[in-house]
């Protein structure tokens, strides 16, 4: 089945189309994949696909719907397309970022479950909103096509009351839904299903205990026991957690308040500098990107080293918190940018934890080949197996779109 993914952000859209099975017998095949970038004025588009020159072209591009068509337009046109109409595609599949408490699985979209995701716009302003406009061109420019979303959110939705409420006053998750939801769960239900997988184990074994890391600009660890997401360090926001690109992650409510009074900071500054200029850049002054961080530290800058410090510490304090949660550990996956490409952040950020049976071996450290699967635990070992999983979200997206237009479950 050729499923169209599309991921549309505030000024972005990027998108995939996919040609999966919905029974997983056939190997699933990714033929091409794009990026609309600078929505609302002259955009840029990159366009690579099975067989063809990268496409790179600038036009204006004023609304979501544009840059769909033109999406779709690339995917049919001569000179660049890997299907000849646009009638090859067999189904939509949208990431919307919030689902809320309702949301628990992925679902074919309507006016019921649209609505759903619109009563979301609250808790994610910025992402839900461009998600729905997204889905809207999509539904108009291929009117026949069933569309499906698939939730960051709702992979962490089998969290207990322990793990995802706050100490706050009660009535304010009965009035406003204050609440841990955590986020990249299309990520960590993939690496984690594979991570299983690598293990020789099933992915809903009950004894199965699995921490995931998404390390990227922004950051996040899942505990999962059974399959099913037990804790993770993102909370009512994507701010909560590990030090980030640009986000803070964990601090001292009480700074907030210092510093808006220090500063005279209003409400939408302060919230600018948690994400935005907070996080490696903040600490480093240098960059959010790692790759640069590292080598501004290879040359001697000592607050590059710091920010990678801070990174790795705070990671490391999560896996070990994580370990308690579940009672021990069979596994350790690292995804994401840094997960997959930063040997030396790895190695930082197990350092030391021997005592709860990680570790990892240096050599197939450093040598684990960049956007390939690999194990970085000597064979033998006797604790946690340790891999690097390249995620890949949009895979799972389809899949799960695949299936639920099949008449099956979700993965």
């Amino acid at each position: 089945m050729k499923v169209l993914v599309l991921n549309c952000g505030s000024s972005s859209l990027k998108f995939q189309l996919l040609d999966v099975d919905p029974q997983g017998v056939a190997p699933d095949r990714t033929l091409a994949r794009g990026l609309v970038d600078n929505i609302g004025a002259t955009a840029l588009l990159r366009y690579e696909a099975e067989g063809r020159k990268v496409i790179r072209e600038s036009a204006d591009v004023l609304e979501h719907k544009i840059a769909v068509e033109k999406s779709v337009g690339l995917l049919t046109r001569e000179d660049a397309g890997v299907i000849h109409e646009r009638t090859e595609i067999e189904a939509v599949g949208h990431r919307i970022v919030h689902g809320g408490e309702r949301f628990k699985e992925s679902v074919r979209i309507d006016d019921d479950v649209l609505d759903g995701i619109e009563d979301c716009f609250d808790l994610a302003p910025l992402h839900n909103p461009p998600n729905v406009k997204g889905y809207r061109a999509a539904r108009e420019i291929l009117p026949q096509v069933p569309q499906v979303a698939v939730f960051d959110t709702s992979f962490h939705q089998t969290m207990p009351p322990q793990a995802y409420l706050y100490a706050l006053p009660y009535v304010l998750y009965q009035r406003h839904g204050i609440r841990r939801y955590g986020f990249h769960g299309t990520s960590h239900r993939f690496v984690s299903r594979r991570l299983a997988a690598l293990l020789g184990r099933a992915p809903d074994d009950p004894g199965l205990r699995l921490i995931t890391c998404h390390l990227g600009n922004g950051c996040s660890v899942a505990a999962i026991r059974g399959g099913r997401s037990q804790d993770t360090s993102m909370g009512f926001t994507p701010l909560e957690g590990l030090v980030m690109g640009s986000r803070s992650g964990d601090l001292d409510p009480a700074i907030v308040l210092h510093v808006m009074a220090k500063e005279e900071l209003g409400a939408g500054e302060l919230n600018a500098l948690l994400n935005k200029h907070s996080g490696l850049l903040g600490v480093s002054g240098v960059s959010n990107d790692m790759r640069a961080l590292l080598e501004a530290e290879a040359k001697g800058d000592e607050r590059a080293r710091l920010a990678v410090d801070v990174f790795a510490y705070r990671l490391r304090k999560y896996i070990a918190a994580y370990v308690g949660a579940l009672g021990g550990v069979d596994g350790l996956a690292f995804a994401g940018g840094i997960g997959e490409n930063a040997p030396v952040v790895r190695e930082r950020a197990v350092r030391g934890l021997e005592a709860v049976g990680i570790t990892i071996d240096a050599g197939r450290n450093r040598e684990a080949v960049v956007g390939r699967e690999a194990e970085i635990t000597s064979g033998g070992t006797v604790g946690a197996r340790v891999f690097v999983v390249p995620t890949n979200e949009e895979l799972l997206i389809a899949r799960d779109t695949a299936r639920l237009v099949a008449g099956l479950p979700a993965e």
